[in-house]
């Protein structure tokens, strides 16, 4: 069994974000997202068929829900139940903005 260090291949692209399934097993999977600036578009919302629990390990993002905002800084982690309407309304351009996502 090889180690694997989460901050490896952190890829800085302002064009998109960067997605790296960490592992998948039965109704749980795990990703490392890499932002630089990217927004989910204002007339977007995610509504997901799983919750997820979302880990900011680097830099800063806010989640806009239909009826508040939350700032995530390093270390800060949220849950985010399935079917609540939210999106990304910021997250750090002058570094990268680093998640660990896990939908179960």
């Amino acid at each position: 069994m090889d180690k694997i260090n989460i901050f490896e291949n952190i890829v800085v692209d302002k064009n998109k974000e960067h997605f790296f399934q960490l592992l998948q097993h039965d109704n749980v999977r795990v990703e490392k997202i890499v932002s630089n600036g990217q927004t989910t578009p204002s007339t977007d919302w995610y509504n997901q068929e799983e919750n997820e629990f979302v880990l900011l390990l680097e830099g800063h993002a806010i989640i806009e829900f239909e009826d508040k905002e939350v700032e995530l800084l390093k270390g800060d982690y949220l849950i985010i139940e399935k079917h609540i309407r939210h999106r990304v309304k910021y997250t750090s351009n002058n570094e990268p903005t680093i998640w660990l996502a896990v939908f179960y």
